[in-house]
């Protein structure tokens, strides 16, 4: 392993804080991963790494040349992305993380496009709504709806996404029609679980311009698009989603919109990443990508 790929090495085990889970982003044995660290500080006669058999952290002479090692390869970075056919030709492996309902209704359906116009970007997709700690995982970027909160990332709009609130056929000849938002609270709502466990039973609505939230009932709960969806299919109660979860249900009458003269604020969706000097080409050219596929999905 030569000097750049051993410092490297150091940078993603300091972020990781695993010999295993660096060895795996760079794909090499962990073997040679402990080799190269052991070689790096026998030349450098210190020891940069405290080691447990739970985590493992640098030294403070550690933290120093961690924090020099991100400086000189983000440089590097730099200096590869100014080369034009770098630039034009990007390549390398990109971690993305987003939401299911997203990876299988609107990224992946057209993810061919994008490997022909990018044959050298690996793509390594993982689907959730959990909090990601995109620097100690390694992941490279989000796609996250709603408003967020982490404040050390950059964020970057994809889409506004329009939304509608329906119930199951079922669900309304049992509850009754809605006439005006204040029947809400004579009906039950699917709830929707944060990252943080906190459980939003709330139905928002436009009103003179700004948006106001009604509080209905509930006794139910989920934490998955997916599975919001299938609650109210099933008869649980309102739900408020992005419409382009539900146009086949509401086209074949699975699920019915109510309250249809009140405007829904729309879902902001976005893609987050974490702050550098300069984006690497293969994340530039992905959102940029992204960005194009969204607006032909929801022109609105």
């Amino acid at each position: 392993m030569d000097r750049l790929d051993g410092l490297t090495l150091f940078v993603r085990i300091v972020e990781t804080g695993s010999f295993s889970r660096a060895a795996d982003m760079l794909a090499i044995p962990r073997a040679t991963a402990t080799y190269a660290i052991q070689q790096l500080e026998a030349r450098l006669s210190t020891q940069l790494l405290e080691r447990t058999t739970r985590q493992v952290r640098p030294t403070l002479d550690g933290q120093a040349f961690y924090e020099r090692c991100v400086a000189i390869l983000s440089d590097i970075d730099d200096a590869e992305s100014s080369l034009r056919h770098v630039a034009a030709n990007p390549r390398g492996t990109l971690r993305v993380d987003m939401s299911g309902t997203h990876a299988m209704r609107i990224v992946l359906p057209h993810i061919e496009a994008f490997h022909q116009r990018y044959p050298e970007i690996m793509l390594a997709v993982s689907s959730g709504d959990r909090l990601v700690d995109l620097v100690r995982e390694g992941v490279d970027c989000v796609i996250r709806a709603g408003h967020p909160r982490d404040s050390t990332l950059v964020v970057r709009r994809l889409a506004l996404m329009p939304q509608v609130i329906c119930a199951s056929p079922a669900y309304l000849a049992a509850a009754g029609v809605l006439n005006s938002p204040g029947d809400l609270a004579q009906h039950q709502v699917v709830g929707f679980m944060s990252g943080e466990g906190v459980i939003d039973y709330s139905i928002d609505l436009i009103n003179g311009g700004k948006t106001e939230s009604f509080t209905a009932s509930g006794w139910m709960a989920v934490n998955d698009a997916e599975n919001y969806v299938v609650s109210a299919l099933s008869g649980a109660g309102l739900i408020q989603l992005p419409r382009f979860h539900v146009e086949q249900a509401l086209r074949e009458g699975r699920l019915v919109e109510v309250l249809e003269g009140w405007q829904s604020p729309p879902m902001p969706l976005s893609i987050l990443y974490p702050w550098r000097r300069h984006l690497s080409p293969r994340l530039r050219v992905f959102i940029d990508w992204l960005i194009d596929v969204y607006r032909q999905r929801l022109p609105e």
